[in-house]
């Protein structure tokens, strides 16, 4: 698992860098050279895109999801494991359904449509293909979260 979220962070920090630069090149041939870009923009969008969905997976990795502690953190022993299995298992689902299959069937539709990104020139369906795959790392996260909350019980 910590070899799986590094390769996550640096692709986090590497989406990250490249949208400042994108934004910054944008601003900088907008206003400095008067001939705006016309990538630079839609790449800041589509990177938005990736760095929010891979973030909402960054973030349940770090437990920072607001809410998901509101349940769990007053509570002790036997209901806390119970509580957190409960609401674990709902991310799993919610994941599972919304995430992966449902964003499998846009990706494959936009697939199939033939949609490419105006500026850029890029099918859309690549772009989209973080919907599915940030449900799949949360699926993956969600259970290792619970198999460590059972074994942490256990002993």
């Amino acid at each position: 698992m910590s070899i799986l979220t590094k390769i996550m962070t640096s692709v986090l920090s590497f989406a990250m860098g490249l949208m400042v630069f994108a934004v910054t090149w944008q601003i900088f041939t907008r206003f400095i050279l008067n001939d705006p870009s016309l990538y630079s923009e839609e790449m800041a969008g589509f990177l938005l895109i990736w760095i929010g969905m891979l973030g909402s997976v960054y973030a349940l990795i770090k437990k920072s999801h607001v809410g998901i502690d509101i349940f769990t953190k007053n509570l002790e022993g036997k209901e806390k494991t119970i509580s957190i299995f409960i609401i674990y298992s709902l991310i799993v689902l919610f994941s599972l359904f919304v995430l992966v299959i449902g964003g499998s069937r846009l990706v494959s539709l936009t697939f199939s449509l033939e949609q490419i990104s105006p500026a850029l020139g890029i099918k859309m369906g690549y772009i989209y293909l973080v919907i599915p795959l940030s449900g799949i790392l949360i699926i993956i996260y969600s259970v290792d979260t619970m198999r460590k909350t059972i074994i942490k019980r256990i002993n």
